[in-house]
């Protein structure tokens, strides 16, 4: 099949709910040269990215909905519109190719609705986003209901965030400064032409001028670098840790934090990452076996929520809760979440996040720090959360963050927003727990 039968097949079961782009998208890159791979990625990508919009400007070219047996129909017609009006895709190839999918789906006699459609697209697209443009959700590219909780939490920002969302995130990497120093390490992209510069608020962290596979990485394969965003990157300096410490990284996988805390504390006594999807946690393990760190780390795949499946008693001195969250401050990085998140899930993740809260906080040490972290943007999983939270447990102590000059107060905690070529959206929160 080309590359647009591809891509529509892999947006099929994201338009319909169904799953992630994250396994689709791998299955139509099977078996392709790795430019044809990247075509893929990037289509797939764009129209995720600008679904919104898309969908307006179809409702404009259809006289009625495709059905939903033709879901894939409606795929093709989406691919062809991103890559007329957002790619320097000839307009004759993308046409072309983008028509001649519905032939390979076994659908002729849609090349007519298709060519029609495209064609108007290639002679009025200015006209037709404009049309679509009049609605926010459109004009934005984002669903009205993140909108609407955007603006009621920071205001005039609402609209830098969904720009910054609409763009590609930046390549970053962190430095393993046990095996090279930051500043040595940019010395050594620069001795091979290769254009970086230092992260303004991770000390550890650096943004590529253009992204790399990371085997071109210079020396990822030694351990010197692994990737991962800025905001991220936040997370070990946070929790303090000191010689000999038991450290707890819940919800660990894919494991970038888990490597950052066993590279930046050598010293600690024992890493348990824990995370309850066995093959995520694969990823936490390939990352040990590259990384090679000198502190034990021990791998647990148990349900950090119930204690008494996994927990052996002995308590933690720092533990790291990276808790499930809508993601809305990584979209750029994963744009299906625009079409795949809803606003009735809030309510759900708010209940896991409170729950594992409430299931770790009996396993922290006395004076011991606990710091809460999640990849959102939305004020209910993020300030909400913690406010109830320390209502409940008086023997929670503040630690204050208003010293840090990234972010912005957001209760107790600070919210990162997503930069143009920066750090992606996050939220941290540190707490003490006070012995009696």
């Amino acid at each position: 099949m080309n590359i647009r039968t591809r891509a529509a097949q892999a947006l099929c079961p994201v338009l319909q709910q169904k799953a992630s782009l994250t396994q689709p998208l791998a299955q139509a890159q099977q078996g392709l040269s790795a430019a044809d791979a990247a075509l893929v990625q990037e289509i797939c990508f764009g129209v995720m990215r600008f679904l919104p919009r898309l969908q307006a400007m179809s409702r404009l070219l259809l006289k009625q909905a495709w059905k939903n047996k033709d879901t894939d129909l409606h795929a093709l017609l989406l691919v062809g519109m991103y890559q007329l009006i957002y790619t320097r895709i000839p307009a004759h190839a993308a046409l072309s190719e983008t028509v001649e999918g519905a032939r390979e789906l076994n659908k002729t006699w849609a090349t007519k609705v298709l060519n029609a459609c495209l064609r108007r697209v290639q002679e009025e697209g200015a006209n037709l986003v404009a049309q679509a443009n009049q609605k926010q959700e459109a004009a934005y590219a984002h669903p009205s209901w993140l909108l609407k909780a955007w603006k009621k939490s920071f205001g005039t920002d609402w609209q830098a965030i969904a720009e910054a969302n609409n763009q590609r995130p930046p390549f970053t990497v962190r430095v393993n400064t046990q095996a090279i120093s930051r500043d040595d390490y940019l010395k050594t992209l620069a001795d091979q032409g290769i254009q970086a510069e230092p992260a303004p608020y991770a000390t550890t962290g650096v943004y590529f001028a253009q992204a790399l596979k990371v085997e071109n990485l210079p020396g990822f394969a030694q351990g010197w670098v692994s990737v991962q965003d800025e905001a991220a990157q936040l997370a070990a300096d946070l929790l303090q840790v000191k010689a000999k410490m038991r450290v707890l990284d819940a919800c660990c996988a894919p494991g970038g934090k888990s490597m950052h805390l066993l590279q930046a504390y050598p010293q600690l006594g024992e890493l348990v990452a824990l995370d309850k999807d066995p093959q995520r946690l694969q990823a936490v393990q390939t990352s040990l076996d590259r990384l090679q760190p000198q502190a034990p780390c021990q791998l647990i795949c148990a349900d950090a929520a119930q204690p008494d499946t996994w927990w052996d008693g002995q308590a933690f001195d720092r533990i790291l809760l990276d808790a499930p969250c809508s993601g809305t401050g990584v979209i750029r990085r994963h744009p299906d979440i625009k079409h795949l998140r809803r606003l009735s899930d809030i309510d759900a993740l708010v209940a896991i996040q409170q729950k594992l809260l409430q299931s770790l906080w009996p396993l922290l040490t006395p004076n011991g720090i606990l710091v809460y972290a999640t990849c959102s943007t939305l004020t209910r999983e993020n300030k909400d959360v913690m406010a109830n939270f320390i209502y409940q447990h008086p023997d929670a102590e503040v630690i204050k963050l208003d010293t840090f000059s990234w972010g912005q107060a957001s209760g107790i905690g600070r919210q990162l927003l997503p930069q143009p070529q920066g750090h992606d959206g996050f939220f941290y929160a540190c707490l003490k727990k006070v012995a009696s």
